[in-house]
């Protein structure tokens, strides 16, 4: 909806008694034209010609007390209205005195004098005045009679009958806002064109050149002020959804926050985990990628998985903020073994224990942040995973991209068995989804968490870095033209993806 510049009304009013007044005014012009005004210009003595038969001649002296009486009534009902109509403000039924001209046209026409039509009426034929035609409100259409009325756009209004479309309130204001034929208070406009911040819940402020300038995020839609993202407020670690003023976040004490969306499905410790970790590897076994070596799985908090970083000699590359680790060399991890209680808006009671990692073959422990929901916690599961079943398969030297996308194709693959069963028409993954699906709890999946699985579908899709975004799309464009299979195949002998 384009916004329009300011519209104006014109208030009147519309005298109660102007029906009688107009009439005594009428009469006393038509006995001035038939008395003393036409008298006056005919010589003594004689009298003016008529037309047909001649009217009876009476002196003043036989008029009687009470005609007199009554014509000095109506003479000064005529000077109060003429003024009335000099009175600035006041404005009469018409703009151009038609309605006057025709009830003196009227009024003349009826007596012996030839009619004399108004300033403004057609030539070719007599004037017709129709006296409803400005006095039909456009909004009940009915008369609108005496009393108050609103001009505006060519037409007139009860005041009561001039209405806000937005609000639906009447428009009392001297300025109005008009979007096409529909009108509007100011501030209604404003509130229903003017874009508001979802964070502060304020009407987002113009930039230095005048221009409403927001940040709009591309999935949820969430619109806030461009200071919100320097200031203090939170933003979600899952869904990278802004924190709202009218909704605090909850903290998990190492410097991440959760919404209440995410932490209703949120796992929080590494035994409540583990059936999610069986059904991915169930996942990849019904892709006849089992995983035959019995490798450790641990939650973990932000600090630990951070040192666990830091540790490993191989120097595999991570997203900027690392949620997951494929770890190969043997460290003492510091593992989260007792799910923390809610303490308000945060997570206390968190109990860890430090757990030693010995290698026993080409992958020693798979490590997740805790806290996130069960979707993320499974996605990133399966993205660690595929990093597991290349090591322990062979695959030596792989570029970061190679490595990196063929992981994300089965972390996309997994999410998409979740929230859209059997949308990928793939033999090798048939049995694969309905064993994830009978042994993730699939059945209690609300729509709330439906709609952050493709959240984070959309985030593995639209990533921007090389190795992440750019590796996903050319191997997921290469296991949908050649099927998985044929890909793994063809990295196996050639290190890249089939063309």
């Amino acid at each position: 909806m384009s916004p329009s510049s300011v519209n104006r009304c014109i208030y009147g009013y519309f005298v109660s008694s102007y029906a009688e007044r107009k009439s005594r005014f009428m009469k006393w012009m038509t006995k001035t034209f038939k008395g003393g005004s036409c008298n006056r210009g005919s010589p003594r003595g004689q009298q003016p010609q008529f037309l047909g038969e001649r009217p009876p001649i009476r002196s003043l002296d036989d008029r009687s007390e009470a005609s007199k009486e009554k014509e000095e009534l109506d003479r000064a009902t005529a000077v109060s209205l003429t003024e009335d109509l000099k009175r600035p403000g006041y404005k009469c039924r018409t703009d151009n005195d038609e309605d006057l001209g025709r009830p003196l046209n009227h009024d003349l026409s009826s007596s012996s004098y030839p009619p004399y039509p108004p300033k403004y009426a057609p030539s070719y034929g007599p004037w017709e005045y129709n006296p409803r035609s400005y006095r039909v409100c456009s909004g009940c259409h009915g008369d609108i009679g005496s009393g108050n009325y609103l001009g505006c756009m060519g037409t007139f209004f009860h005041p009561e009958c001039f209405l806000c479309r937005a609000c639906g309130y009447p428009i009392t204001e001297y300025e109005f806002s008009l979007s096409g034929n529909n009108t509007y208070h100011k501030s209604c406009f404003r509130e229903m064109t003017h874009p508001k911040c979802e964070v502060c819940y304020q009407f987002i402020p113009t930039n230095t050149a005048g221009l409403i300038e927001y940040r709009f995020h591309p999935f949820w839609s969430q619109k806030y002020c461009p200071s919100h993202e320097h200031d203090v407020t939170k933003r979600c670690c899952s869904c990278e959804r802004l924190e709202p003023w009218n909704a605090r976040y909850v903290s998990l004490g190492d410097g991440r926050s959760l919404c209440l969306e995410c932490i209703e499905s949120s796992i929080m410790d590494t035994g409540d985990c583990q059936p999610l970790y069986h059904a991915i590897r169930d996942y990849y076994e019904g892709m006849n990628m089992k995983i035959e070596q019995q490798v450790p799985m641990l939650l973990v908090e932000r600090q630990a998985l951070n040192e666990a970083i830091e540790g490993e000699k191989h120097g595999f590359h991570h997203m900027p903020e690392t949620r997951g680790l494929c770890l190969s060399e043997e460290q003492t991890v510091t593992s989260v073994l007792k799910r923390p209680r809610m303490g308000g808006r945060e997570v206390v009671g968190i109990r860890t224990h430090p757990q030693k990692l010995t290698r026993k073959c080409e992958v020693t422990a798979i490590l997740v942040l805790f806290g996130l929901p069960r979707l993320l916690t499974g996605a990133i599961l399966a993205h660690e995973l595929m990093h597991a079943w290349l090591r322990l398969k062979g695959f030596r030297n792989l570029s970061l991209e190679v490595e990196e996308g063929i992981c994300q194709v089965l972390s996309y693959m997994w999410l998409e068995s979740e929230v859209m069963p059997r949308s990928r028409d793939m033999p090798s993954t048939s049995t694969a989804s309905s064993s994830s699906m009978s042994s993730s709890k699939k059945g209690v999946k609300s729509g709330v968490e439906n709609k952050l699985g493709e959240f984070f579908m959309h985030q593995i899709v639209h990533d921007t870095s090389p190795a992440y975004g750019g590796g996903f799309r050319a191997a997921n464009e290469a296991v949908n033209k050649y099927g998985l299979r044929c890909t793994l195949d063809h990295i196996r002998l050639t290190g890249s993806f089939p063309l």
